[in-house]
């Protein structure tokens, strides 16, 4: 590797450099862009690798437990530094680029820390035009609406049950009052849409990250007993085509086992950009 490069922690002077890799990446990153905009820089670092004649080539973001790299270059130096950062600081999770994901985690297998599970996901994008209207059927007394924290007794289950199918990893243990807090902040933020019929809570979609210029998409669930009514794809469409009327493009990732959520947003007019990984360490 050319010793010309070398990781250093992000200085006040080189934050603007650093978003503007971001920001040239952003398509790529959503989670990671959202992750450096509300950072706290005391207790989140960011570590940068940057070229004798000042150029920034790659970055890792410590946002909470998560380490968020973010690299333009293909071959990187090894992050010598992850060694003593881990030594004080637990870390549960790598997330992003699959290609980006392994170099850390074969970096973090060097010093011991081997993968509790890793799932695989493909990034999916829309840029700013409305979706396609390619509904079929749905349920004639499908309303949708913008729940209220007066809600959230009616939500939980639904949080609850995408937690608990989409995103913990394998040998976790669901945590009821963190998830009663999770979708407490997703009301409060104001962006999630939720579905009823008979007055009854079936279904939510949220907004869990903003980048520069883009909304990503999650959170996507409906109850089991009611899924191939039409319901998701009603959802999504009026939910992310809200989010195209603000100007932004809208980027979500899903996971590769789940061939029909896959097919719907491929219907809709998303189109794949790469492969997406959450490491869990």
């Amino acid at each position: 590797m050319n010793e010309s490069f070398k990781w250093s922690k992000l200085k006040k002077e080189n934050i603007a450099d650093a978003e503007k890799l971001l920001r040239e990446n952003e398509t790529d990153c959503v989670s990671a862009c959202s992750r450096f905009i509300t950072r706290d820089p005391v207790s989140d670092p960011v570590w940068v690798l940057r070229s004798k004649s000042g150029g920034m080539e790659a970055l890792i973001i410590n946002s909470r437990s998560a380490l968020m790299p973010v690299f333009c270059k293909k071959k990187i130096p090894f992050p010598d530094f992850l060694g003593g950062f881990l030594a004080k600081k637990f870390i549960h999770s790598i997330q992003g680029l699959a290609c980006e994901v392994e170099f850390l985690q074969e970096a973090l297998k060097k010093k011991g820390m081997k993968p509790k599970d890793i799932i695989d996901y493909d990034l999916m994008s829309l840029d700013a035009s409305p979706l396609k209207n390619t509904l079929k059927t749905c349920p004639s007394n499908l309303e949708l609406c913008v729940p209220a924290l007066s809600d959230l007794e009616a939500l939980a289950p639904l949080q609850a049950g995408y937690e608990q199918e989409e995103v913990l990893p394998k040998g976790s243990v669901f945590n009821p009052a963190s998830s009663r807090l999770n979708i407490t902040n997703i009301v409060k933020n104001g962006k999630i849409l939720a579905a009823k019929l008979d007055g009854r809570f079936v279904g939510k979609i949220n907004v869990n990250a903003v980048s520069f210029t883009r909304f990503q998409v999650g959170g996507v669930y409906v109850l089991p007993q009611l899924r191939g009514k039409g319901i998701a794809s009603k959802m999504t469409q009026d939910f992310v085509n809200s989010l195209i009327n603000q100007g932004r493009g809208v980027t979500l990732f899903v996971k590769k086992t789940n061939a029909a959520a896959v097919r719907l947003y491929a219907s809709l007019g998303f189109t794949v950009k790469g492969d997406y990984r959450i490491t869990y360490l």
